[in-house]
């Protein structure tokens, strides 16, 4: 053998690194998969954009501060649809990038105000959450887009320069609250309007104008309880800076309420909706049982799989020293050879051998007091259908299964335990 032990080998990293390291990977994803299922919800909405989340000068957000101040119960709502609401009123604030299809999906029992946009705004690279005006949106068929399926033709107009316009009831016309009685609301100043924005066109029937006569807020005739607010600066942070502004917004919307339930402002135009997905499903009850089932199933495999197949071994020698080594190549040669059931009537013979010596049978009576022994000791096999068994030895299960006939009958015989 070699006077030399051989260094042992160090792993590469401990079990405990590789565990903490397995722990931080299947947290980190699992993680990452939950907050990319809900991340449209867990959005704050501080974008700068036109709806009730966005804080900048065309947000609606100071208008939910408003209300919420008057008392007036307000909801901002992700969900898709709004059939449901128990509100009295529903607000929605579509963009230019919207069409008449995403306002009717949006469409409710109850009364519905959509708030028209009017400015372009671009992101405030110096503060986040602002806004910087960019001008009117170019886009002249944005009323005709929006308002398509609500009436025939509509048509948006803008006032040149910044006015304190006075809106009233509209002349002429009986204007009446969505439950029926009329609408109880007297002249409204506002405070200082960049380039008020009204609407005309086929199908619409005034209830608040300016005092040129120019529609403000207007009622459609093709849908019940369905009104558009002209101008957004009426009702956005920008326009609310103003308590004149203020006081006119929260009329307007006390006239449409028709109870004392609350206000609903929509955020799903604006792409902060609640969707429904395969991600979300799986992660709420009660497909969520089943998902955790699964996880646990894949954490017990992979620690079935570390537990039972542990680290590599290291490599060993090409030939083995020693007497072992000798055994070893010995079998070997045998097995190359073919020569197992030859090895049959030697080992029958070790073991007479060794069960004579054991048992004090001299070995020169032919067997005779072996054969009295096995009498006494009735073994299961005799000593003579072992032979014959032996000598029918042809393949190595035939071998196997005679040398245990034969360690048995050993046994039997020695009365040995081992």
């Amino acid at each position: 053998m070699s006077a030399e032990a051989a260094a042992p080998r160090l792993p590469t990293f401990s079990p405990k690194a590789m565990l903490a390291l397995v722990f931080t990977a299947v947290f980190a994803f699992a993680a990452f998969a939950v907050l990319s299922t809900y991340a449209p919800e867990l959005r704050a909405g501080e974008d700068g954009g036109a709806h009730a989340l966005s804080r900048s000068a065309v947000g609606f957000a100071g208008a939910v501060a408003l209300l919420k101040a008057e008392g007036t119960p307000v909801l901002v709502s992700r969900a898709p649809d709004m059939r449901g609401t128990a509100a009295s009123l529903v607000v929605l604030t579509p963009g230019p990038e919207n069409d008449a299809d995403n306002l009717n999906r949006l469409s409710s029992r109850k009364v519905t105000l959509i708030v028209l946009p009017k400015w372009a705004a671009a992101p405030d690279p110096l503060r986040p959450g602002w806004v910087r005006k960019v001008g009117l949106i170019p886009d002249k068929e944005v009323a005709g887009r929006l308002l398509s399926r609500l009436a025939k033709a509509s048509v948006l107009a803008t006032r040149t320069g910044v006015a304190r316009p006075v809106l009233k009831l509209a002349k002429g016309v009986a204007a009446t609250t969505p439950d029926g009685a009329p609408m109880a609301v007297g002249p409204l100043r506002t405070g200082p309007i960049d380039r008020l924005q009204t609407l005309s066109g086929e199908g619409w029937s005034p209830i608040l104008t300016d005092e040129y006569g120019r529609i403000v807020l207007a009622a459609s005739q093709a849908q019940a309880k369905t009104y558009v607010l002209a101008d957004p600066d009426l009702l956005n942070t920008q326009g609310l800076a103003s308590l004149d502004t203020a006081r006119a917004a929260s009329a307007i919307v006390e006239a449409l309420r028709s109870d004392d339930r609350g206000v609903v402002f929509d955020v799903t135009l604006s792409g902060f909706g609640r969707s429904r997905s395969l991600g979300k499903l799986m992660l709420e009850p009660p497909i969520l049982g089943g998902t955790l089932c699964v996880v646990a199933a894949a954490l017990l495999m992979g620690f079935h799989a570390l537990v039972r197949f542990g680290p590599t071994p290291p490599p060993g020698r090409a030939f083995a020293l020693g007497g072992a080594g000798l055994v070893e190549s010995s079998a070997g040669l045998i097995r190359m050879g073919r020569k197992e059931a030859e090895l049959a009537q030697p080992y029958a013979a070790l073991i007479e051998s060794l069960t004579a010596q054991a048992t004090g049978a001299a070995r020169g009576d032919d067997g005779e007091r072996l054969d009295q022994l096995e009498r006494l000791r009735r073994t299961t096999s005799s000593r003579r259908e072992l032979a014959q068994a032996t000598a029918a030895v042809k393949t190595p299960a035939d071998l196997l299964a005679v040398a245990r006939r034969w360690r048995l009958w050993r046994l039997e015989m020695t009365r040995d335990r081992r």
